[in-house]
């Protein structure tokens, strides 16, 4: 390659310049030192900073986050390991805690040593809040897909609709074990009728939580077993001893009373 000039290397460095100052986000450079040594427009204008109050600060001055000074920061495993680095954190800024997403770069001479980093910043306030909602969205459709009733003083009933997987199993589980304690309750009738098939996961998942409720003193009735549903778990041959069953929901609540030795009496009327 042939020497360039010095008016071709400053026209170099300059069109450099521009293309990174197009980016719409902040964008730094440091040496091994971790002295800022090249920051962007956008990263000036966030900053309300001039160059030359930027230049020769340590990054973790200026830019104030969460990861700064610690060994989660990507621009000391970029440098240090020479790999490329990503991760979010938080930075504070005029008194605002902003969410962003950064990624950190090795910068290398012409014999390939690091001789610092380079950062891209990335403000994901919008998307932290879409994410944010999308997890309470998740949470209260998990909590009305597993509505675990008080049904009578001392009995629940979980009436279980739809497929069982093993995200809602433990939903579920938890769910039980913590109305369990809030209640007192001695007994749980767990009512499958919705569920309209049944392989040896779901039937694992449905004994886990009859075993865990008998481990909180409270004892597991599962009721709404079809004709389809338990010809499948005797030909998959799976073991259901130990696990009270009944026919339909009535069935168990009656069994839930005798458990709890009430009698339910009809009245004629006169």
């Amino acid at each position: 390659m042939e020497n360039l000039t010095i008016e071709e290397l400053e026209s170099n460095l300059k069109l450099k310049a521009q293309i990174l100052n197009q980016i719409p986000t902040p964008v730094m450079a440091v040496n091994k030192a971790f002295e800022i040594v090249y920051v962007n427009d956008r990263a000036k204008e966030i900053l309300k900073k001039e160059f030359t109050d930027i230049l020769g600060k340590k990054c973790h001055k200026i830019f104030d986050t969460k990861h700064c000074s610690t060994d989660k920061c990507c621009m000391k495993k970029a440098i240090n390991e020479g790999v490329l680095c990503s991760s979010r954190s938080e930075m504070t800024m005029e008194g605002k805690i902003i969410p962003i997403e950064y990624y950190a770069v090795p910068l290398k001479d012409e014999l390939g040593e690091v001789i610092g980093g380079l950062e891209f910043i990335l403000n994901i306030t919008e998307q932290s809040k879409f994410e944010n909602r999308l997890k309470e969205q998740s949470h209260t459709i998990r909590e009305m897909s597993t509505p675990t009733i008080r049904l009578w003083e001392g009995v629940l009933v979980l009436p279980v609709v739809g497929v069982v997987d093993s995200l809602r199993a433990q939903y579920m589980m938890e769910s039980i074990l913590n109305k369990i304690v809030e209640t007192y309750s001695r007994v749980i009738i767990l009512d499958i009728q919705g569920v309209a098939a049944v392989d040896t996961a779901v039937a694992n998942h449905l004994i886990k939580i009859t075993n865990a409720t008998k481990l909180m003193g409270c004892q597991c009735i599962l009721s709404g077993i079809s004709p389809a549903v338990a010809q499948t778990i005797i030909n998959l041959g799976i073991d259901m001893h130990g696990i009270n069953t009944k026919a339909t929901l009535s069935d168990a609540l009656l069994e839930a009373f005798s458990i709890l030795n009430l009698k339910v009496i009809t009245k004629n009327n006169e």
